[in-house]
């Protein structure tokens, strides 16, 4: 059986299907408050600083040569952590600008400008990516900077994109969050995993797997088993 290609590498897309509509999220509304979080980034990488944090993780708790998809890849650090790690990696950010950035710091890339709440496998099969994926990493702060309202949505919609056996990594503040984030707490959170047909895993304090605390949480998911005892996802 060949390799898939990798995603800067896609066979040429298809005819993308009209896309859902989506709602202004919190990172969007949050304006100035934003400003200089992809060029911070840019600047660290430059000057050989570590991260990586959230990659290692998940390159840990991956198979090898997985196919990863980064929900909210930002300016394309975990994308391209992963991808140097031997792993198959589609990244998906709707800020144009950050998607811009990627490029420049990370040149051919290809994150796609699509919101978690857009992307379908139909979808995704149009821009030549995989449709179902052994690991969905949504960290940095992702679910706190959704749109109101839209946590279950996208639990929802990042499950149909786990592969058989899949996993979901999601990381974000409990306190001290970003500019125009929401309060998220655990409780809430794993009331909205459970809607959404998951089941927790673990739960952890960082990356590197220290204890819970009040300050960050680490998940890390899988598909709920139904009554007859299946485990199954999205695609093959």
């Amino acid at each position: 059986m060949s390799e898939a290609p990798e995603p800067h590498e896609a066979p040429e897309p298809h005819e993308a299907p009209e896309p859902p509509e989506v709602p202004p999220s919190r990172w969007s509304l949050a304006g100035e408050g934003t400003h200089g979080y992809g060029a911070r980034f840019a600047e660290l990488v430059a000057g050989g600083e570590d991260v990586d944090g959230e990659a290692r993780l998940a390159d840990a708790v991956a198979p090898r040569g997985a196919r990863i998809l980064d929900a909210g890849a930002g300016m394309g650090r975990v994308t391209a952590a992963l991808r140097a790690r031997g792993h198959v990696v589609t990244g998906i950010e709707p800020d144009r600008t950050l998607v811009a950035q990627s490029e420049r710091t990370y040149p051919g890339i290809g994150l796609l400008p699509l919101d978690i709440l857009e992307t379908t496998p139909e979808v995704l099969e149009a821009h030549g990516r995989a449709t179902a994926y052994e690991l969905v990493v949504a960290v940095g702060n992702v679910f706190i900077l959704l749109a109101e309202g839209t946590e279950q949505r996208a639990l929802t919609m990042l499950r149909g994109l786990l592969a058989p056996g899949g996993r979901m990594l999601i990381g974000f503040h409990l306190s001290s969050g970003p500019a125009g984030s929401r309060s998220y707490p655990p409780e809430e959170f794993q009331r909205d995993v459970e809607a959404a047909g998951l089941v927790v895993d673990l739960q952890a304090g960082s990356y590197e797997l220290h204890p819970a605390n009040a300050e960050y949480a680490v998940w890390l998911l899988s598909v709920a088993a139904s009554p007859g005892g299946d485990h199954s996802a999205g695609g093959a």
